[in-house]
């Protein structure tokens, strides 16, 4: 979660990086005339536990800011808007295709008490593109939204709908307008980023968008990808990776699970084997490439051995940044009515997965050590080297870009040494 309760109004994200690019459009637009006692919730469905946090920050922000107009938006309020129109601590409810809309914010205050909940649909333009995401030092560019596949744990298809993509020159336009304002990294992200460009004329694919900017956006000094689903990365994608050093050397990777027949379970399109070697092939082009991944624990019928060959992805992958959820079941999907694992189980493998991950980064933090990175500096004195590597930046500005040397590690990020002048 991801609140801003010095902002006017207020904005509390939950969720992906698309949901933090959205709240910043909601915020400009909710600013534009409202009262300032308005506080927006953002909500993600990607777990019921994302969703019943979500409602856990409504009751608290009502007791803490009785005052206040509570407007809930996002995957979770588009997906059961009754849940939350039940609430009496909520004004307003808004759709996912509804809440970057500015005639959606206009004399808010007049409208009923429920907003009517309108559903994506293909060709509908994606959220709106931002100049600056606030309080960030990287820059965000939503240039996909929406999700065509049918994975079986799955819900945020109905919350994004089908998808849909920004065409080349907006994605460019807007570009250009973060490198002039001086920002020196680019973040592309979008719920299926790698399906970017299969509703446009001609179906480009992501390598060849990427390829563009770094060659139209020559003082660009890094752009970076968000989640990506290795078995739709294109040949253009994977040279670029080989041949563009801005392209920073990270991906994270919607892995899910490590066993085939689990994956088969979920409806996802990639082996164990092609994900393996996805890092291996990427990694020999590109030697300095990290990677991390989502990965699920406790799926539905998934035995102890399965669970020990989803630990084992770790290494074989060489996975160095983990994000384990629990499976946590959602109504209306396959999943939900598949042989549950036992609760406490699930909990047992999701601690034996994130130890892995722990030794896994402990692993990838030490093989720094030694070595001469870029950072970009970012708030708190922290930052991230071009591997997405955490560093700690103190006496460094936020997005100050600079070469350092790694003396060692502490606290899970890098210790460095660096000419400040």
């Amino acid at each position: 979660m991801k609140a801003e309760p010095d902002a006017s109004p207020e904005v509390v994200t939950f969720g992906c990086r698309l949901n933090m690019v959205e709240s910043e459009v909601m915020r400009a637009l909710a600013e534009q005339g409202l009262e300032k006692n308005l506080v927006i919730v953002n909500t993600c469905a990607v777990t019921a536990e994302a969703t019943r946090q979500a409602r856990q920050a409504i009751r608290r922000i009502a007791r803490e800011r009785p005052e206040s107009r509570i407007v809930v938006t996002g995957c979770a309020a588009q997906i059961a808007p009754e849940t939350f129109v039940a609430m009496p601590e909520v004004a307003h409810v808004l759709g996912n295709a509804e809440k970057t809309v500015a005639t959606s914010w206009d004399h808010f205050a007049s409208r009923e008490n429920v907003a009517p909940i309108a559903r994506a649909r293909r060709g509908n333009a994606p959220a709106p593109l931002l100049s600056a995401l606030e309080g960030h030092t990287r820059a965000f560019l939503a240039v996909q939204n929406g999700c065509d596949h049918c994975c079986t744990f799955c819900v945020i298809p109905q919350g994004r709908g089908p998808s849909r993509s920004v065409a080349e020159d907006e994605v460019l336009a807007q570009a250009r307008r973060f490198v002039e304002t001086g920002h020196k990294e680019l973040v592309l992200t979008g719920v299926d980023l790698t399906s970017w460009g299969g509703d446009l004329v001609g179906a480009p694919r992501l390598g060849r968008l990427v390829r563009l900017l770094l060659r139209e956006l020559p003082k660009l000094p890094r752009l970076r990808l968000s989640s990506i689903d290795c078995i739709e990365a294109d040949d253009d994608l994977v040279a670029a990776f080989a041949h563009e050093e801005r392209l920073t050397p990270y991906l994270h990777l919607s892995l899910q699970s490590g066993d085939d027949l689990i994956l088969k379970r979920m409806k996802r399109r990639h082996s164990r084997a092609q994900a393996v070697d996805f890092c291996a092939s990427l990694r020999e082009k590109r030697p300095d490439m990290a990677f991390g991944a989502d990965l699920i624990a406790g799926f539905p019928t998934e035995d102890e051995e399965a669970a020990a060959r989803s630990r084992a992805l770790v290494r074989e992958c060489g996975l160095a940044f983990l994000h384990v959820f629990p499976f946590s079941a959602r109504p209306e999907t396959p999943a939900a009515r598949m042989k549950p694992v036992a609760a406490a189980t699930v909990k047992a493998r999701a601690a034996a997965l994130r130890a892995e991950g722990d030794l896994a980064l402990e692993r990838h933090l030490a093989r720094q050590v030694g070595r001469r990175v870029q950072i970009l500096a970012e708030r708190g004195g922290m930052g991230r080297s071009a591997d997405f590597t955490p560093a700690k930046t103190f006496g460094f500005p936020p997005g100050a870009l600079f070469e350092a040397d790694v003396l060692g590690v502490s606290a899970g990020s890098l210790d460095i040494t660096a000419d400040s002048s």
